[in-house]
């Protein structure tokens, strides 16, 4: 089974963001997809729904399929009610005078039911799980030259290991605020944003609760538009990272900055590119002091099937009816090691027509790099390795009525790799297969206003 130092080979990333918990579930992180006319009240308007799924998952406990790891297939059963909440948007917009103060809010949660498809393979019960999430956004002044914002999300996610064991499950939850001052001279043509986050990961399970993190970081980004439809950007983040004290993992610094162009050159193709340089300064508390020192990237062409007439903000833009590929390298804090880095490649064709019918289709093929992790007495725990990962995610909706739909999501996930640690080098029984292959298939009818 997995022990607490492996933890960080079956977790992609230390923090949780509010719409994490929506795999394959798109309407909890797209309001275009997820929201309906809505009831307004007042100047609020509000938008409630629920989805109900069933389901069926090859391979719930992520395991290598080998004698020693078999694998356990689970049917499963999802309702997901949501709400959100936000001033007025879209036409309703229109003849109103703007607000000087503009929100977004929502919560949700995910009730998880696991059945197991063969008697005896896990006790059902025991895999029960109930997830959550909320978000808020405030915006102050978005059309004045000095602007703010506050914002704060939360998110519980239930996972397991690839031990029946609850104990051992990696249930854990972030917590996330941050706020910042925006600075808009020229009618808008630049801006640029000063701003602080606190980010707080922490494990619902003891074994693995000296894992429990805090990250304090200051924030910058800017943007200039030299062109109509064409602008400018640079971001960077110094953050400082703090574990519980008598953690085997590594706390320091970190600097992420870069710098990109981003525009649409039609009113169907759009393109952005950038990039930068990331460093670390970590503590040297449990073995020699590793750092990461490498270049980071991202570039994305999009082409619109509907045309597009202003230039937004995301990737090389938003929207829906699209076909797109991107790359990109970045690295992040670990829990196997101090961090590990990651390169990316993808695709996402995306259609939504009438209102009606709604397809995106999502794949791509990640390497993961580990640096050689250390135990306390600074021998080598888990020399580096890599991991090569694939994923791919289809979803279609069709809607029955103005706000009732049935969908169905595919969802693949891999580690093509085969490497195998040691939680105990001294106990080879311990030796863990990290990679595997899970397939996971749902049906659903969602409610939404």
């Amino acid at each position: 089974m997995k022990k607490r130092h492996a933890v960080a080979a079956a977790l992609a990333a230390t923090a949780l963001s509010g719409t994490a918990l929506g795999q394959g579930q798109p309407w909890l992180s797209d309001r275009r997809m997820g929201q309906g006319a809505g009831v307004r009240a007042g100047d609020i308007e509000i938008h409630p729904g629920i989805a109900g799924e069933v389901g069926y998952d090859s391979n719930y406990f992520k395991r290598a399929g080998t004698d020693s790891e078999p694998v356990y297939s689970a049917a499963r059963i999802r309702v997901t009610p949501h709400l959100n909440l936000s001033t007025l948007s879209g036409p309703r917009v229109e003849g109103a005078t703007p607000s000087n103060v503009q929100f977004e809010t929502g919560v949700f949660a995910v009730y998880n039911e696991i059945i197991p498809m063969n008697s005896g393979d896990f006790e059902g019960k025991d895999q029960r799980r109930l997830d959550l999430g909320a978000n808020l956004k405030l915006t102050i002044a978005p059309q004045s030259k000095v602007g703010g914002d506050l914002y704060g999300d939360f998110a519980r996610v239930g996972e397991p290991s690839d031990t029946p064991d609850p104990e051992f499950a990696y249930d854990r939850s972030a917590l996330r605020a941050g706020a910042g001052v925006t600075w808009r001279p020229g009618g808008g043509l630049f801006e640029w944003r000063l701003g602080y986050e606190f980010l707080y990961n922490f494990f619902a399970r003891e074994n693995f609760q000296d894992f429990d993190n805090t990250t304090h970081a200051a924030k910058t980004r800017g943007r200039f538009r030299f062109l109509p439809r064409t602008a400018i950007f640079y971001d960077a983040t110094f953050g400082v990272l703090s574990y519980r004290a008598g953690s085997p993992a590594n706390g320091g610094e970190f600097v992420n900055s870069r710098l990109g162009l981003k525009g649409l050159v039609t009113n169907r193709f759009a393109f952005m590119v950038s990039g930068g340089w990331a460093s670390s300064f970590y503590e040297a508390q449990v073995g020699p002091i590793q750092d990461y020192d490498s270049f980071t990237a991202q570039t994305e062409v999009r082409y619109f099937l509907i045309p597009q007439a202003e230039l937004d903000d995301g990737s090389a833009t938003v929207g829906l009816s699209s076909i797109a590929a991107g790359y990109t390298r970045s690295f992040a804090n670990g829990y196997l090691g101090n961090y590990f880095g990651r390169d990316r490649g993808y695709a996402e064709f995306a259609y939504f027509v009438g209102g009606i019918f709604a397809l995106t289709l999502q794949g791509g093929y990640s390497n993961y790099s580990y640096p050689d992790s250390y135990r306390g007495n600074g021998a080598v725990l888990q020399p580096a390795f890599n991991q090569g990962r694939a994923d791919a995610t289809i979803f279609g909706e069709y809607r029955l009525t103005d706000g009732v739909g049935i969908f169905t999501t595919f969802r693949y996930n891999a580690v093509l790799t085969k490497t195998v640690i040691l939680a105990d080098p001294a106990v080879p029984a311990s030796a863990d297969d990290l990679s595997y292959s899970r397939l996971e298939a749902y049906l659903g009818l969602r409610w939404f206003l």
